[in-house]
């Protein structure tokens, strides 16, 4: 069972990598949003594909804070938080089956 045990710990250092390179993908899309960036920049237009689908639902149910926008910050907390609900059970799972 030890192969099984060892498959979870990788999937969870996985999950852990991802889920971390995610927040830092919504951080960088929240900065670049502070000026006016080129929309056609190579770049500008990952950051926006691979947040805007999260951030336009959330957007649908946090109302504005005058200029503030929320939702990235609610977005990075629901990542984080699923981060570490995942990544803890996945190692709890691999720590049993070793």
């Amino acid at each position: 069972m030890f192969i099984f045990g060892n498959l979870f710990l990788v999937l969870a250092k996985l999950v852990d990598l991802v889920l971390t390179l995610y927040i830092w993908i919504v951080i960088a899309r929240a900065l670049i949003s502070w000026v006016n960036p080129d929309p056609f920049n190579p770049i500008v237009m990952f950051l926006r594909r691979a947040t805007d689908p999260l951030l336009f639902r959330l957007r649908r149910y946090i109302p504005p804070f005058g200029t503030i926008d929320l939702s990235p910050l609610v977005l990075i907390l629901i990542v984080w938080a699923v981060k570490v609900f995942t990544v803890s059970t996945l190692y709890d799972l691999a720590r049993v089956l070793r």
